[in-house]
């Protein structure tokens, strides 16, 4: 026999690489921890150590007659191409997996001023949607699917309830190492109840002996940037680590708006004006801090862990650019202590254990008693009773519990069992804070989830896997229903449910460097809490929200080859959904010419949709790159909803979804520039998004007031690194070329902005 460990040349061990002795049917894949066993007959072979993403190594090796040999090897990273997305040198379980799963590099990020929303719009499939500019209301769209039927985690934690003072469009690109992306089927170790999919945030795990990363930008809009991340870890295994990081704009950029005038009442849409906003200031502040100890004989990781944020943020328009305000604003904090626990072999070898629990207390309060209605130039005019939305000083206390547990058991090298269960419990109390003393909701809003999730993963050899999984659902809601047509008038209801779910999936590593994934899953989607119980302002919830329930197809097939300096990587997936009891979105008129957002079960929707994907390098000196996505979402309901009577709308394409978008970008490197360590990056990226009507679309691609036009967006970045990346200057410029961006309804985000950053790192 011969065993040993691969692990790369940071020392992380290599999941799944493949060990085979050449011109032989012997191989092994190695296990969690990088290691690797292949029995033969004593003699003389050659090894090939190989893992995707990893240049392949070969070597001489000599098996012994009932002799143990051993052998550990380093791999080296393949070339840039694997550094910049998808098949990136930690990231080889996700490509070997049997789920739809890609994930994101952020190392060639770290030096822009990028969030993590806007890296992930590098993925195919990938549509970050933003309301407008930084700290505006976000969602994200993967495969036609968008919004809360993605969820979000950071290392495996659910986020749902964390507060806006910490979402994605709000945390630097420094804060994660990679980005995971689920389609489809997701693993049951997420505890998830997804049907677009799973986006998983993973944090540094590396155990340095010490560092720091320090980083601030400056930009358009009096933009404002700046990132900390500092720790240690000792030779005892006791660990520490810092975040924190800042934003602050005053998006005080211009728009095109008609412009309402308050003697007539009327809006002239004929006369666009190019104006600035004036009422959109936010800004939001971050720590989390993380102690503990990692690789000791108890625990493998144990870290409890402690995040404070906060925000402040003004409210310059409702759900429609039409509508304007002057002195709304939010604010609010979150606090949310954390306890991580991971132990590999627990009790007996190929058993794991991982913990995870937190709490996160959200308080947010709005702000509306303006006793004055504006318009786009600023101009007031006296409201006849206060509030330029609806009258309100109000505070909503949100606590969120959150606990999961997942047992992975290996049994030898072909089979492994996973149980997970996921809990959160969520209760939501709203104060009045116009009365003295503020006065209390007659009503608690409150919902508590489970989810079970048993999976089964067969692995006859390392070219081929298949994993077969069962989900079962628990939902309790208890909250206000409405009983008046005004929503002025409400009684309490509570309701449970409980849904059973099931699916597979499984890859095929084919000869000649192709890869087949495909899974199928009867998913389903509880109702989230925004959806349920709104946003206590300009969102309406609806408690009585039935789970939405898909069968969910996908089909992908890569491609991954090196020959010479040259690298090409090549993906293309197909996706079909069947939806019933789809949640949609839809604009509600209010009294006084107002809206807000509602939230209702809309019945019957059919996605199908297609990916492509294509990565090309040479050397170190190039990379070139892009997607494109095209889904086609469509009403699959023959009669409307609660009637006998057609649908209008039957086949025809759902509002406000964007179904044809790409992007492309190409980089080149300098190295040694000024000095051996020194290396200057340019890159050039672009976003397309085709015309998508906001009504529906047999009526309203009638008139462009509901077109959603063309959009080609064109971004240039500067970096120059010093010593490694010790020191690093970047320059930015967004939306070169001052095109028009929309990504909901009429509102338009930010034209052509600039920015700088610096960002220095010390440390191992």
């Amino acid at each position: 026999m011969i065993s040993g460990k691969v692990i790369s040349i940071d020392g992380q061990a290599i999941e799944f690489a493949t060990v085979l002795l050449k011109g032989t049917s012997y191989s092994s894949s190695t296990n969690q921890k990088g290691i690797y066993h292949i029995s033969a007959p004593a003699g003389e072979y050659t090894a090939i150590f190989s893992s995707v993403g990893f240049q392949k190594y070969e070597t001489k090796i000599k098996i012994s007659a009932h002799q143990r040999s051993k052998m550990n090897v380093k791999l080296q990273p393949a070339t840039q191409l694997a550094e910049v997305i998808v098949v990136a040198n930690p990231l080889n379980k996700i490509k070997n997996s049997a789920f739809n799963a890609t994930a994101i590099n952020t190392r060639d990020l770290v030096n822009t001023t990028k969030t993590l929303s806007e890296a992930l719009n590098k993925a195919p499939g990938m549509k970050i949607r933003e309301s407008g500019g930084v700290g505006s209301d976000m969602a994200v769209t993967m495969d036609g699917f968008s919004g809360k039927h993605v969820k979000i985690f950071i290392d495996g934690v659910p986020q749902e309830g964390v507060g806006s003072s910490f979402s994605l469009n709000n945390i630097p690109v420094n804060f994660a190492e990679r980005i995971e992306i689920y389609r489809g089927a997701v693993p049951v170790g997420f505890g998830a109840d997804a049907i677009g999919g799973v986006i998983n945030i993973v944090t540094p795990r590396r155990h340095r002996k010490w560092f720091i990363d320090a980083s601030y930008s400056y930009g358009s809009f009096n933009t404002h940037k700046s990132y900390i991340n500092f720790g240690q870890t000792l030779k005892n295994g006791f660990k520490y680590e810092i975040n924190a990081f800042q934003n602050y704009s005053d998006n005080d950029y211009h728009i095109n708006a008609a412009v309402e005038d308050f003697e007539t009442g009327a809006i002239n849409r004929n006369n666009i004006l190019r104006l600035k906003r004036f009422n959109d200031t936010y800004h939001n502040e971050a720590a989390i801090a993380k102690v503990g100890f990692v690789n000791k004989s108890w625990t493998d990781r144990f870290m409890i862990g402690f995040t404070y944020s906060r925000m402040y943020k003004e409210v310059q328009t409702g759900v429609r650019q039409d509508i304007v305000y002057g002195q709304k604003h939010r604010h609010g904090y979150t606090l949310m202590p954390s306890l991580e626990y991971v132990k590999h072999n627990l009790i007996t070898p190929g058993l794991d254990l991982s913990l995870s629990a937190n709490f996160n207390r959200n308080n947010t309060t709005q702000v509306d008693t303006a006793s004055v209605k504006y318009n786009w130039k600023g101009e007031t005019s006296p409201l006849n009773s206060p509030g330029e939305q609806s009258y309100q000083y109000s505070s909503a206390i949100n606590n969120n519990w959150s606990a999961a547990a997942t047992v992975n058991y290996r049994m030898g090298e072909k089979h492994t069992f996973t149980l997970n269960d996921v809990f959160n419990t969520f209760n939501r109390s709203n104060e009045n804070l116009l009365t003295s003393p503020p006065s209390k909701d007659g009503s608690s809003k409150v919902t508590t989830k489970n989810i079970i999730g048993i999976s089964y993963r067969y692995m006859p050899v390392s070219k081929f896997n298949f994993s077969a999984f069962v989900k079962h659902y628990h939902q309790y809601v208890s909250g206000p229903i409405a009983t008046s047509s005004a929503q002025d008038a409400f009684e309490t209801e509570s309701r449970t449910v409980n849904n059973i779910g099931y699916g597979a999936a499984g890859t095929w590593f084919m000869p000649l460097g192709f890869q087949l994934k495909a899974s199928y899953e009867k998913a389903f989607r509880l109702p989230t809490i925004e959806e349920m119980f709104g946003d206590e302002d300009l969102e309406m919830g609806d408690s009585s929200l039935k789970p939405e329930s898909s069968h969910n197809f996908n089909i992908n097939l890569s491609y991954n080859t090196q020959f010479g300096n040259n690298a090409i990587y090549a993906e293309a997936g197909l996706i079909y959904r069947d939806t019933r009891d789809y949640i949609q979105r839809n604009i509600m008129a209010l009294s006084g010419g107002k809206s807000a957002a509602t939230y209702i079960n809309y019945g019957k929707v059919l996605t199908k949709g297609m990916s492509f994907s294509l990565r090309y390098s040479f050397s170190k000196w190039m990379t070139l790159g892009g997607n494109l996505t095209y889904m086609d979402v469509r009403d699959n309901m023959p009669t409307a909803q609660g009637s006998t009577v057609s649908n209008v709308a039957y086949k025809e394409r759902m509002p406000n979804m964007p179904y044809l978008f790409a992007d492309s970008d190409i980089s080149f490197y300098w190295h040694g520039l000024g000095r051996k360590n020194n290396s200057l990056t340019f890159t050039y990226d672009n976003q397309f998004t085709h015309k998508f009507c906001y009504y529906v679309d047999n009526i309203g691609s009638k008139t462009d007031d509901y077109d959603v036009p063309d959009q080609f967006a064109h971004n240039l970045t500067l970096t120059y690194a010093i010593g490694n990346g010790r020191y690093n200057i970047s320059f930015e410029c967004r939306n070169l070329t001052d095109a028009r961006l929309y990504d909901n309804f009429s509102l338009q985000k930010a034209g052509r902005a600039f920015y700088g950053k610096v960002r220095v790192y010390f440390g191992n």
